[in-house]
């Protein structure tokens, strides 16, 4: 697979993971792709942590950069139907539930489903946002992420960077393959014809269960 075709690839299998009327949180890079695959029948409202519910496409008629940004500090607007919210209403609705899902990217993720993302020890970062809890809050946490970093597995048997939850994670899907988190580990319930489970599994730290319904991610 093309590098250039990774993210887009990624991003148009999590969107086959929402549902018609969801609230869904998008971690930013690559997660923020995802609606553009949405299917013209799904409609969810997206939520930002630093207070935008209904959060729309930013074009040049609405462009304001200076007054609306999204939690990632980039560029946002907000739909006809949407409002904004202070942070602590923010938070109440992720932490008590209300978010039906949340996509995030990962630096390292575990065969226990947690998930380490905010922080690379010795790098400047901006800060650790909400992801803490929206890991915790939301109902469906989903990892949208490439399989590998410089040839090196992200998908470990134990997550080494500092974890952002532990024990959190719903699903994980890369370019190579869908992954979901049980109690005995990572299923892997799709894969990419380009790869071979053996080349998914050689990509990967953790030991994958094979779904024996094991399908196509295309």
């Amino acid at each position: 697979m093309e590098k250039s075709e990774i993210k887009g690839f990624i991003a148009k299998r999590v969107a086959k993971e929402l549902k018609d009327g969801d609230v869904v949180n998008l971690g930013i890079g690559l997660p923020t792709l995802v609606p553009k695959y949405l299917s013209p029948d799904i409609h969810v409202t997206l939520q930002s942590e630093n207070g935008i519910i209904g959060t729309g496409t930013v074009s040049d008629e609405n462009r304001d950069p200076v007054h609306v940004v999204d939690a990632g500090g980039s560029p946002s607007a907000v739909s006809n139907a949407g409002c904004f919210i202070d942070s602590a209403t923010s938070f109440g609705l992720i932490r008590g539930g209300h978010v039906d899902a949340t996509i995030l990217g990962g630096l390292e993720v575990d065969e226990e489903g947690s998930l380490s993302n905010w922080i690379i020890p010795g790098k400047k970062m901006p800060g650790m946002g909400g992801a803490m809890d929206l890991l915790v809050g939301a109902k469906n946490v989903i990892v949208a992420m490439e399989h590998t970093a410089k040839g090196n597995p992200k998908i470990l048997k134990k997550c080494k960077l500092p974890y952002t939850a532990v024990k959190c994670i719903t699903k994980i899907i890369t370019e190579m393959g869908v992954m979901e988190v049980t109690d005995k580990g990572l299923l892997l319930t799709e894969y990419n014809p380009e790869f071979t489970v053996e080349q998914i599994q050689a990509a990967t730290e953790a030991t994958l269960i094979i779904s024996p319904d094991l399908k196509s991610m295309i």
